[in-house]
């Protein structure tokens, strides 16, 4: 391999890169040291600001195949015909932990794809779980910090985490699926994915369906105990990056089946479930899974800060033939995404080479910090103009909503018709999960909410016993049992039944 030498980053050679200029052997340094203040002021910034949820993450490139034909569903190119495929990357990670955190923490996974598709990039952002602890978008900073570092111990609290969920019987649903073994996957590969949002499929006709994303493993379900999981982190706090790079190294590719449930536009205004609820499922007995693809992983980044660090995902980013829908985590979160990476990588950050479009782009975006893209040189920066030939394209026109209401007012997300948090939770404990997941899932509530810690200790378990007993009597008992709490004082009176 031919030398290559040593420079600045101007690229002026340099000789020495390990002693600083000085007055003599035992005299000051020299302001002159040029190289010395290059490699100290360039280390004092290797540092962006973390990510505030979804911190600690890997990730890989691969390609999506479609397998099967949707397109009466959806006119997007990515589907245009069986056996395409699309260059993508996926970021996996964890929610609330820091960067430094274990990856087998007990916490939701993002499960995060970006689509290098024709008509631009398309960001699919969502978790291993196709639910959430939230509906109103109001409610998500709240809750995250819950999650977080409580700000007179600077540790994290169970107290708070339960004090928020007893009080917001909407969470329940997501907290038995983080409480039971699915909380802890065996790293990435082995978990499922999901679009968790409600999205709109627009086709050739400009018809509406809405639409659940899927990601099915092909590698199998595989989740570590409370336990292993708990051991894992004193041997390897990187165990699910050294996993899935491992196996992208060696060729044991990791694949998912790309699946999704559809339902028609006008089935939405009268189904028995809120469609657009982040804390509901669709279930497949009235939306059957239907095949599109299958991702495959097959390419390691060659520098993880490069491609994993800056890569920034916005469900804002949408192609012609995949919509939003009314569901109101989604609209909080088109705003809140794109906004948070401007702060995060620069308002330039589309330029970065993970997140850059590899097919043509035209705008009047101009300026800002780290514009790499020669700016648009000499042409107008304003639209319309006289000079150039860029116009408007309305055969991408998407079809206009038919809203139920032209009268605004604040959204009630108990209100009638909204206030079932139940059901769900306690089908997922009754028939879902099988008798040795039940008594994990158990063991984990009793050993979390045990930490359950001051003068409110009581009140917030009861609350919390509650919502058990409301999803299952036999949960809630036997939470209660773990707890040795009084069943008479915790289970909800009559009256208090929703």
């Amino acid at each position: 391999m031919d030398q290559q030498k040593l420079t600045t980053a101007s690229g002026r050679p340099y000789a020495e890169n390990e002693n600083s200029q000085s007055v003599g052997p035992r005299g000051p340094l020299l302001l002159q040291d040029y190289i010395l203040h290059e490699k100290m002021a360039h280390f004092n910034r290797e540092r962006i600001p973390e990510r505030v949820v979804h911190a600690k993450g890997s990730g890989a490139f691969g390609t999506l195949t479609i397998t099967n034909d949707i397109t009466k569903y959806s006119r997007a190119k990515v589907f245009s015909e069986v056996g395409k495929q699309t260059p993508l990357f996926l970021r996996f990670s964890t929610v609330g932990g820091e960067k430094g955190s274990a990856d087998t923490e007990r916490d939701p996974r993002g499960f995060a794809l970006k689509f290098y598709t024709e008509d631009g990039n398309w960001d699919l952002v969502g978790n291993n779980t196709p639910v959430f602890f939230v509906k109103d978008p109001k409610k998500f900073g709240d809750f995250i910090h819950t999650q977080k570092r409580d700000p007179f111990t600077n540790l994290k609290s169970p107290t708070m985490m339960w004090d928020f969920w007893s009080l917001n019987p909407e969470s329940l649903h997501q907290v038995l699926i983080l409480m039971s073994d699915r909380g802890t996957p065996y790293g990435y590969r082995h978990m499922h994915g999901f679009g968790s949002h409600t999205f709109s499929f627009i086709n050739k006709e400009n018809e509406r369906f809405y639409v659940k994303f899927h990601f099915l493993t092909k590698q199998g379900i595989k989740n570590f105990t409370g336990k292993d999981a708990d051991e894992m982190k004193s041997k390897d706090m990187d165990f699910a990056q050294r996993d899935l790079l491992e196996h992208i190294e060696k060729g044991d590719f990791p694949k998912w089946s790309m699946q999704v449930q559809i339902m028609p536009e006008a089935e939405a205004r009268t189904y028995h479930i809120n469609p657009f609820d982040l804390t509901k499922v669709w279930p497949h007995s009235d939306y059957p899974l239907i095949e599109v693809g299958e991702i495959e992983l097959n390419r390691n980044p060659d520098n993880y800060f490069q491609d994993v660090e800056q890569a920034a995902f916005a469900p804002a980013h949408v192609v012609d033939g995949i919509g939003y829908s009314p569901d109101k985590m989604l609209q909080g979160r088109l705003l809140s995404y794109p906004d948070a990476q401007r702060y995060r990588l620069g308002g330039n950050y589309e330029q970065i080479p993970v997140n850059r479009c590899p097919f043509a782009t035209t705008n009047y975006q101009r300026d800002g910090q780290m514009r790499v893209d020669g700016n648009g040189g000499r042409n107008p920066n304003y639209f319309p103009n006289s000079f150039d030939n860029i116009v408007a394209d309305q055969s991408y026109q998407e079809p206009a909503w038919e809203l139920d209401s032209n009268i605004a007012g604040w959204y009630d997300r108990n209100g009638e018709g909204e206030n079932d948090h139940y059901s769900q939770p306690g089908n997922l404990y009754r028939n879902v999960l099988d008798d040795e997941q039940k008594s994990h899932l158990v063991e984990t509530i009793v050993g979390a909410l045990g930490g359950v810690t001051g003068p409110k200790r009581d009140e917030i378990i009861n609350r919390q016993l509650c919502h058990f007993f409301r999803a299952d009597i036999g949960l809630g008992m036997r939470i209660a049992q773990g707890l040795g709490v009084n069943v008479e004082n915790a289970m909800p009176k009559k009256h208090e039944v929703n």
